[in-house]
């Protein structure tokens, strides 16, 4: 599936520059620099729709990365931009989410009128918005 979001690829290093994550003085073809040369581009940043930082994930350079994970929390900040939402730990798309804190009963029983289980007052929990 072709995702359906903007992908970055550095090769000349602008955007390692422009995030002061490699020096300004950093020049050369990215294919001979080292891996230690590059240890500080092994970032990830997920932007959000309001094209602020949402999340930054460090990696060192003795592990790869995960995408799996990756995509999970773009799913998430694109679920959570479009609805009063939020996601819990390991959720994947399609599975059940919380009504946010600042969405009240009366508010929630328009916009989720399936209904919610709330195991507990501050957490209600209802299925995935469309």
């Amino acid at each position: 599936t072709a995702p359906n979001y903007p992908m970055i690829g550095d090769s000349d290093f602008k955007v390692a520059k422009l995030y002061d994550m490699l020096p300004a003085s950093v020049s050369g073809d990215a294919k001979t620099r080292t891996p230690a040369d590059n240890a500080t581009v092994r970032t990830v940043f997920v932007v959000g729709p309001d094209k602020k930082i949402k999340l930054v994930l460090y990696y060192p350079m003795t592990t790869g990365r995960n995408f799996d994970e990756v995509l999970r929390v773009i799913d998430s900040i694109q679920l959570t931009a479009k609805h009063k939402v939020a996601t819990p730990a390991n959720w994947k798309q399609g599975q059940d989410v919380i009504i946010s804190g600042s969405v009240n009963d009366e508010d929630a029983k328009k916009q989720f009128p399936q209904g919610w289980k709330a195991p507990k007052p501050y957490l209600r929990i209802t299925p995935q918005p469309k």
